[in-house]
């Protein structure tokens, strides 16, 4: 350059240095003129190249950024040459300290942009970044003029990114040369034949930009966000690029943009994901008309071999006027293209290309855009997962929906996903947001419709839990989410679950390693079933048991009753670690989790063999063995519930059997007190009942023994049986016994209560019974037994007024006085009367039940005198009776006895009577006839042991 050129490119007022850039432009035109021209311009980029890149002072940068435009406009077309050498140093004026000296590397930008027009792609990546740094300037005038420039680069992005290729690849620069052999060289249809085929590569590169998103992505700024998810809108509007391909490499960050407390930030996010949704949504759908699974080779996008005409466009002035044509730049043009940064204008934003309409095929041949577009969904969804639990609800939400989509639109290739899926879904069904919830729950039940959906699993020889086999799921989505919705919840109840912990799991459930595309199909024909891991999800499930929340775990028990119905011998194992995780549910402090473990436990005994039920109730005796608190508080909801879904006879008599060979005669007389008024008052046992009043049967003799021997282990239960077969003589003879053993005050509570229940409706047929005294003769003598037995308490006088009641109408004495009412001592029968007596019932051998009866009885009074030796009870003695009684807290208590003194239903440590102290009550005693009553027996049977 001239000297003086030089200089007022340099100079400090805006007027000479426009004018300098005027006189530099007609020089390069006429320069380019020549011939051999070429080193000549280069020297004068080389030179402004130089001003802009090493000069300390912020007006020689501002010439050569001026320069740098002039010479730009003025090489026109040839200027692609030039853009390796122009475009840096411009770039490099972004990041001044001067504010003046980034705006006018914008407006330098801008004008080289306007004419390089697609050329500018090759650097796209360089302007991109330098764009994103600008978008958080803290100088207003900067930040207008990089919004300017970003308008125009996705203008020329838009309209030339698909198809674009640079001319520099003709001239042996590209990657992809095409070099035609003669211009007399054509084919048949007049196109020149070329001396070799290479693909043809576009300006714009996609693989190398997105590793900058990526990298971008994680930005806090709210501008440069905003900046970025613009961006992201535009280029997957192209459809050509295919941007959803590479959604993988930024979903998790933009997903956190939902976070970002500037609304207009979560907006365009929001934007930006629906469009991606509803882009898989339709390539899913193109692919399924177009029946491709995978993705053709080679692609159908028509790439042009040269670039546009270039345009005029010079500054943010007349940015308006020359988006609309590609004329050539006119030699004054300069003269009003660079212009103060004190007067912006507003640009024109150019509209995008419209979008190409998806042909409807006739054939197999015609090609549908979209159909050879891979997406990798396990990779969405593997980054999905850990936004199942963000603490955010716009991104927990989202994430949500995200998943419920994909699993509808490719529900056999996650299927994979499935135990860490519920793993983070369950814990948000007690999520406090109503949204938030229920679209949790919607994923929850779409799941389960789509497990429920699959093929059985095959069952391996030797009823082995090996993996199942089968085809893919028929039917649609959204038709197996209706049907799991559609289930009763009475059916859902009856559920059962078990676990395939054993089995060696191919996958963790801390697994953090991104899925690989094919790794679902591997994995499923390593498994050779229908690709779902029952072992790793009933792990999963059974972690969601310690969750504090009551509906992830009912929902949980909810899945494991699902997948026992589904593959019961895939998730059944009784040496795994379930079963006692099943078993301590039972202590939960949910009633609505235990009633649901419950069902579960019962579904899967009903299904099993008689071994696998008879160990569950092993196991649930010795729980309630070490547990007695659970004993106490839930013991009698846990059977009677156990009894709802499976056959209370079989409960019953399995109990029996265990409880008699158990050596615990305290547990074993509290655990048979607690089934014994289950037996009485549960409706659910309604019919076992009736099947124990039918002794003339064989089935009903072998329940009424199977109980009995057991029910020894508490005197009061064993005459309520009796009672309840109306085995009167049975019951008659027990009271003899009873005379002979020590009547404790726990004892005496049972008898109370016991009257209160022949005062129920479950003893209707024996009140009735009282009127034939001559067909019942022993009911009689069992009931004034009873009374004999209790002291002169409110349940004294019931009993009595009973009993008064029979006798004042005179049905005693009109008893007759034949033969045929006079009953073999021993037989145990109290209704076998002449030849209408019940058949049957004298094959029980009663007198070896009455001796079972005596020697169990035995063994406990032999355990409580043990018991008593090793911690003797503290005697206090009344100033006003020599009579020594035991002080309130040395009375014995009994566990399932109410607060009236009586069982109650639940299981409830009874409330004793307890002695007052002296003068209560204006007396010196206070105590009750009952403890009195026990006072006098304790010293008889002193003086008898004496």
């Amino acid at each position: 350059m001239d000297p003086h050129l030089q200089r007022g490119l340099h100079d400090k007022l805006y007027e000479k240095r426009k004018a300098a850039a005027l006189e530099l432009e007609r020089l390069i035109r006429d320069t380019a003129a020549l011939p051999d021209s070429l080193p000549k311009l280069r020297q004068i980029v080389d030179q402004l190249c130089a001003d802009t890149y090493s000069s300390s002072h912020p007006h020689i940068r501002n010439g050569g950024l001026i320069g740098l435009a002039a010479a730009c406009i003025a090489l026109g077309p040839s200027v692609a040459r030039f853009l390796e050498d122009i475009i840096p140093p411009v770039l490099a004026c972004f990041t001044d300290q001067d504010s003046r000296v980034r705006y006018y590397a914008c407006e330098s930008m801008y004008n080289i942009a306007k004419v390089a027009k697609g050329e500018t792609l090759l650097y796209f990546n360089e302007v991109f970044d330098s764009l994103c740094r600008l978008a958080a300037d803290s100088e207003l005038s900067v930040k207008n003029g990089a919004e300017l420039l970003d308008r125009l680069v996705k203008d020329i992005v838009s309209e030339k990114a698909a198809t674009y290729v640079s001319v520099l690849q003709g001239d042996g620069y590209g990657s992809g040369v095409v070099t035609p052999v003669s211009e007399e060289e054509e084919d048949d249809g007049g196109r020149p034949r070329y001396a070799r085929e290479v693909e043809r590569t576009t300006a714009f590169s996609l693989e190398r930009f997105i590793p900058m998103v990526a990298e971008r992505i994680y930005v806090i700024n709210p501008f440069t966000r905003t900046f970025l998810v613009s961006w992201i809108i535009l280029l997957n509007s192209i459809p050509d690029l295919e941007l959803i391909t590479h959604l993988p490499a930024f979903l998790d960050g933009l997903l956190k943009f939902l976070a970002d407390p500037n609304k207009d930030v979560r907006t365009a996010t929001h934007v930006a994901l629906n469009d991606f949704l509803a882009e898989i949504r339709r390539i899913a759908e193109i692919k399924k008309i177009s029946g491709k699974t995978a993705p053709v080779n080679g692609t159908q996008t028509q790439t042009q071999t040269q670039s546009d005409d270039t345009g005029a466009g010079k500054s943010f002035s007349d940015a308006d006027s020359a988006s609309h044509g590609h004329s050539q730049p006119d030699t004054d043009g300069i003269a009003h293209s660079l212009i103060s940064p004190s007067t912006p204008t507003l640009p024109f934003v150019s509209e995008p290309s419209p979008l190409n309409p998806i042909p409807n095929p006739s054939s197999s041949d015609i090609y549908i855009p979209g159909q050879d577009v891979p997406i990798s969904h396990p990779a969405l969804l593997h980054i999905l997962l850990p936004h199942l639990s963000s603490p955010i609800e716009e991104i927990q939400h989202t994430a949500l929906t995200w998943v419920n989509e994909l699993f509808g639109i490719c529900g056999q290739e996650l299927l994979e996903f499935v135990p860490r899926v519920l793993e983070r879904v369950l814990p948000v069904l007690s999520s406090g947001v109503e949204k938030v919830r229920g679209k949790a729950g919607e994923v929850s039940g779409n799941l389960r419709g789509l497990v429920m959906g699959l093929p059985e699993p095959a069952v391996e020889m030797g009823g082995g839990r090996g993996s199942g086999s089968g085809e893919g799921r028929k039917g649609s989505w959204s038709a197996q989410s209706e049907g799991s919705r559609s289930l009763s919840p009475v059916t859902m109840k009856k559920s059962s679950m078990t676990s395939a912990l054993s089995e060696p799991q191919s996958s963790s459930l801390v697994e953090s390693q991104s899925p690989v595309v094919g790794f679902a199909e591997k994995e499923k024909e390593e498994k050779g079933g229908n690709g779902l891991d029952y072992a790793t999800t009933v792990s999963a499930l059974t972690l969601q048991f310690l969750n504090e929340h009551e509906e992830t775990r009912v929902a949980a028990l909810d899945w494991l009753y699902w997948l026992h119905k589904k593959a019961p011998t895939k998730v059944l194992a009784m040496d795994d670690g379930t079963f006692p995780v099943l078993l301590k549910t039972l202590s939960d402090p949910s009633e609505k989790v235990v009633t649901r473990d419950l069902q579960l436990l019962a579904l899967v005994s009903s299904s099993t063999s008689d071994d696998y039920f008879t160990s569950f109730m092993l196991n649930l005796v010795s729980l309630f063995s070490t547990d007695r608190r659970l004993l106490e508080i839930r013991g009698s909801l846990i059977v009677r519930q156990l009894c709802v879904s499976l056959s209370g006879e079989r409960i019953y008599r399995t109990l029996a059997e265990i409880l008699e060979r158990d050596d615990d005669l305290e547990f074993a007389g509290i655990m048979v007190q607690n089934l014994s008024m289950g037996l009485i008052t549960a409706p659910e046992l309604g019919d076992l009942r009736k099947r124990l009043r039918n002794l003339e049967t064989k089935d009903g003799q072998l329940l009424f023994t199977s109980l009995y021997r057991s029910w020894c282990h508490n005197a009061v239960a064993t005459f309520s049986l009796c009672l309840l077969a109306q085995a009167y003589e049975q019951a008659s003879n027990l009271l003899q016994i009873f005379a002979d053993l020590e009547i404790t005050v726990s004892l005496l509570i049972q008898v109370d209560k016991l009257v209160q229940l022949l005062e129920s409706p479950v003893f209707t047929y024996l009140r009735l019974q009282l009127l034939e005294p001559e067909k019942y003769p022993y009911l009689f003598k069992c009931l004034y037994g009873l009374l004999m037995l209790l002291p002169q308490s409110s349940a004294f006088a019931t009993l009595r007024n009973r009993l008064n009641a029979v006798n004042s109408m005179g049905f005693i004495h009109l008893a007759p006085k034949t033969p045929s009412t006079v009953f073999e001592r021993g037989t145990g029968s109290g209704v076998g009367v002449g030849p209408k007596g019940r058949k049957g019932v004298d094959e029980i051998k009663w007198p070896e039940l009455l001796e079972k009866f005596r020697n169990v009885q035995l063994r406990h009074e032999k355990a409580r005198r043990t018991a008593t030796l090793k911690n003797p009870p503290v005697f206090a003695f009344d100033p006003l009776s020599t009579r020594p009684h035991e002080t309130p807290n040395s009375t014995p208590k009994e566990n399932g006895m109410g607060k009236d003194g009586g069982l109650s239903r639940g299981g409830s440590t009874p409330s004793t009577p307890t002695t007052a102290g002296p003068g209560a009550n204006g007396k010196g005693h206070g105590r009750s006839k009952s403890i009195g009553l026990a006072n006098r027996l304790y010293q008889a049977r002193q003086k008898r042991k004496e």
